[in-house]
């Protein structure tokens, strides 16, 4: 199928100046099968990894080596995003300048400021360079008790921030057992969008990932991410009849996605990208995924990008 081009246009917020990554790629492209097609996203969650600054400059200083090696080889590559810790983003925007790597918070306090200790706004966020705010993730949803209502105020302040949003959905182990998984992705997105515009939709990604699959170990294979992301897709048409939004919404896929996964899963039509875990802290790895093989991709096939340091990261729990 042909559907039109996502814009990719990044409202700015009238609070701050957010960073604008390189323009060496272009920000809408034609990249499958010589269709007009939706711009593939990966996207790299660092949660709370590293432990140090020293670490995270030396993944960044090799993350941001092999970019640049990507975007001179001339090949069509797909939009970056990174979400690093809070303390780090300056240090990535810092680092990652002259690439085409764009950053983003992990999630952002439901407060615009005031007498809230520990709380990071959606201002702050874009103070800081962020083009991007990460909302939902299953781990903010089960250890901090996130409700859907949560994550939809979230949605709100990052859009009228000027913040591009991804919405993080997924179901339990359990409820896919019990074969509930396309009826819980439907709640999660009908509320994450509730008051959400079509026009609003071209800010917005969704992120499907089984909770299940989330540093398990356990893969979600290629042909039911196809099935749940067509699902997700019928679910848009519904809640935006007659606008397109379902066809250029870009829906990703997450859980356990590693080098070895990744050509298998962006075989899938209705899989756009993907937002990586525990590999996006190996710049080897993270880069060769976003140099991912498609057979519905007009590239050539990925280069073996090998990094020049080794060095220890710290923990990596729950990745």
């Amino acid at each position: 199928m042909n559907v039109p081009l996502s814009t990719d246009v990044r409202p700015t917020s009238m609070h701050s100046q957010p960073r604008v990554p390189s323009s060496r790629t272009p920000t809408t492209m034609v990249c499958y099968g010589g269709g007009e097609y939706r711009r593939p996203v990966v996207s790299g969650n660092w949660k709370l990894n590293p432990m140090t600054s020293g670490e995270a400059k030396e993944t960044l200083k090799l993350l941001a080596a092999n970019q640049r090696a990507l975007e001179e080889s001339g090949k069509d590559i797909p939009e970056v995003i990174l979400f690093p810790p809070y303390p780090f983003i300056p240090l990535a925007s810092e680092l990652l300048e002259g690439t085409t790597v764009a950053i983003g918070g992990q999630d952002c306090s439901l407060h615009d400021k005031g007498a809230f200790t520990g709380e990071v706004s959606v201002s702050q966020l874009a103070s800081l360079g962020c083009n991007h705010l990460l909302v939902g993730h299953s781990e903010r949803r089960t250890l901090f008790d996130e409700t859907d209502v949560e994550v939809n105020k979230k949605v709100h302040l990052g859009l009228n921030a000027g913040l591009r949003v991804m919405i993080c959905i997924g179901e339990t182990e359990d409820e896919f057992n019990v074969n509930l998984a396309d009826a819980v992705n439907e709640i999660q997105v009908k509320k994450a969008l509730a008051g959400v515009t079509a026009a609003q939709m071209e800010d917005i990604t969704i992120a499907y990932e089984p909770v299940w699959a989330i540093g398990t170990g356990k893969v979600c294979d290629a042909p039911t991410a196809q099935e749940v992301h067509s699902a997700v897709r019928r679910v848009l048409d519904e809640l935006y009849p007659n606008t397109g939004v379902a066809g250029r919404t870009r829906i990703l896929y997450g859980g356990s996605v590693t080098p070895e996964s990744i050509d298998v899963i962006m075989r899938e039509p209705d899989v756009d990208g993907v937002l990586v875990g525990g590999a996006s802290l190996m710049a080897d790895k993270f880069s060769r995924i976003i140099d991912f093989s498609s057979p519905l991709l007009v590239r050539s096939p990925p280069r073996v990008l090998v990094a020049k340091e080794v060095f220890k990261v710290g923990h990596t729990d729950g990745l």
